[in-house]
């Protein structure tokens, strides 16, 4: 059982630094949402690239907060039922959701997200706009690497399951929305 609590406790950290990562490239978006609004409005200048740069941000955002949210059971869920269910339930719940949705989920974003960012890639796709950002793979690629780390968390939700199981961890009860900002 001890390497199960080391697989844990390893994969919980790759999930956690997803979610760091994510939180830097916000307030990098905040900081480029903000020069952009000052650019447009004090100076009358508008970047193409720094529009662009807003939704690649966002992107990295989105993407990396996703095995984050599972990490730290911050996705949405019907929790009318999964509230009053003993640990062992909602372990086998986790278990369940993980096997059959999580995984092969992320196995398919992976499979057509690195087809998708080889092929932009080998074409040298970049922006359609004029002084809009070059290399778009490089944030096509961002896919199939938060296809990757969703796919970790999910075998971390699987990890983290089996110690629930065990009696060693237990889901914190969190009632309405009061783990919401």
């Amino acid at each position: 059982m001890r390497w199960i609590i080391k697989l844990d406790e390893g994969l919980s950290w790759l999930s956690i630094f997803c979610g760091w990562v994510a939180c830097v490239a916000m307030i990098l978006m905040a900081g480029n949402v903000f020069f952009d609004v000052v650019s447009r409005y004090v100076f009358n200048e508008v970047s193409i690239g720094m529009q662009e740069m807003e939704w690649h941000l966002y992107s990295v955002v989105f993407l990396l907060g996703i095995p984050y949210a599972l990490r730290t059971d911050g996705h949405v869920r019907v929790d009318v039922f999964y509230t009053h269910w003993s640990d062992k339930t909602k372990a086998l719940v986790n278990i369940a959701g993980a096997i059959l949705f999580v995984i092969p989920f992320s196995y398919l974003i992976w499979n057509y997200g690195y087809n998708f960012a080889v092929e932009s890639y080998s074409m040298g796709e970049g922006s359609g706009d004029p002084g809009g950002l070059p290399h778009r793979w490089i944030i096509k690629s961002v896919i199939p690497i938060s296809a990757v780390f969703t796919a970790i968390a999910g075998v971390n939700m699987v990890t983290f399951a089996m110690r629930v199981f065990s009696g060693e961890k237990t889901y914190e009860a969190k009632h309405g929305a009061e783990g919401l900002a």
